[in-house]
């Protein structure tokens, strides 16, 4: 394969997942004449090599028993790749995961920018307002028990 080609090929194939994230990873089975498209979720924990052999590898548990499998990241019988969640972890290759379990195992969300507008703002004069609001009934309430 050229190197144009390659860069094509990669171009078009760009996943915009790491580790800890949680994907669903939508694998195309073909049983004699028939196929059908299952669906694999679970925490990415690693991905290995370059360019065309590129693979990642993702980890779930299933009825109590850890399972992971192994994917290559071009290959055509890969439907599609939903990203779930995305996972704050500091390392490429999370495979102390495979030691954890309950609690232990999960990992946490990554923080979203809330700089960016992505939390809602209540005007200022709004909230100074419904803070003398509720004093006033408070007092209000007061006054009333003592009599």
């Amino acid at each position: 394969m050229t190197k144009v080609e390659t860069k094509v090929e990669a171009e078009n194939r760009k996943f915009n997942f790491r580790a800890g994230d949680t994907v669903k990873v939508h694998f195309k089975i073909i049983e004699g004449t028939s196929e059908r498209i299952q669906v694999f979720d679970g925490v990415v924990i690693g991905e290995k090599g370059g360019g065309q052999t590129a693979t990642f590898t993702v980890r779930k548990i299933s009825s109590g028993v850890g399972v992971e499998r192994i994917f290559p990241l071009h290959s055509p019988r890969i439907a599609q790749i939903d990203i779930v969640k995305r996972g704050k972890v500091r390392r490429a290759k999370i495979y102390y995961l495979r030691g954890l379990s309950g609690k232990a195992a999960k990992i946490q969300d990554r923080a979203k920018n809330i700089a960016h507008g992505n939390a809602t703002k209540k005007p200022v004069e709004k909230v100074a307002n419904e803070a003398s609001a509720q004093v006033k009934e408070s007092v209000a309430v007061d006054t009333f028990e003592t009599k």
